[in-house]
């Protein structure tokens, strides 16, 4: 099962249950320091299971081949990328890529932590909503390749599919990239959201790649969305 607000830009829903706008700042604020206070194995765990998340309902098995160096944001996404997403300012940049069972597929997943405040999450999502910025193919996330993994040949012109989420009740954005191991070249990449549409006929929809990247964006998201949520929920019983 998918994270909540995976597709399309906006995030419905939010990271803890909230009644009222005190627990929305504290599930915000909780959502800041997590690139450096959470172990990269909570975040990237060495292996992903994703129930169901493949083609039919089929379930999936990630591994993790590599980790990037927490980095800044300018050389991770396609320059067009970039210019949209700097109004919201890059805090720090996590990346993993990641193979599927059969080491068929790779997939590198990221979380961008802006320095933009709730209203800016919220004017940023909006954009990517009503002009569907997360469908266009030259707006794309850039893959982690590296060295001596099946994800080596993966560079910009493997890319296959993609998906991205502008989160709302936090300062991430959740993305993921596919392409498939062998490091062929694809002409014409495709949303995963339109690769995983029932009817679709394409080589991404026919391979399952945009269950790959759904499904393992989904997953990483759901653990951030748990690691937010135990944060702020804890800062609620501290002393004051």
């Amino acid at each position: 099962m998918l994270g909540i607000g995976l597709i399309g830009g906006a995030a419905a829903g939010s990271w803890i249950a909230e009644d009222d706008e005190d627990s929305a700042a504290r599930g915000f604020a909780a959502a800041v320091p997590v690139w450096h206070s959470v172990p990269v194995d909570t975040l990237f765990p060495p292996v992903v299971q994703g129930a169901g998340d493949g083609p039919g309902g089929a379930d999936r098995t990630w591994t993790r081949i590599a980790v990037a160096p927490d980095s800044g944001c300018a050389d991770a996404f396609d320059p067009l990328l970039w210019k949209v997403l700097a109004d919201a300012g890059c805090r720090r940049l996590l990346r993993a890529t990641y193979t599927d069972a059969t080491q068929s597929y790779v997939t590198t997943v990221g979380l961008l932590f802006t320095r933009a405040d709730p209203a800016g999450m919220s004017a940023l999502a909006t954009r990517f909503r009503t002009q569907h910025l997360a469908e266009r193919p030259d707006l794309m996330p850039r893959p982690y390749a590296a060295r001596n993994t099946p994800a080596a040949g993966f560079g910009d012109d493997q890319r296959a599919t993609w998906t991205l989420s502008v989160r709302t009740d936090a300062p991430v954005v959740v993305y993921a990239v596919s392409g498939w191991a062998d490091g062929r070249s694809v002409d014409t990449p495709q949303p995963a959201a339109d690769a995983v549409r029932a009817g679709a006929t394409t080589a991404q929809a026919q391979s399952g790649l945009g269950d790959e990247a759904q499904g393992l964006s989904g997953q990483i998201a759901q653990r951030l969305r748990r690691t937010v949520g135990s944060a702020a929920t804890n800062a609620t019983k501290r002393p004051s």
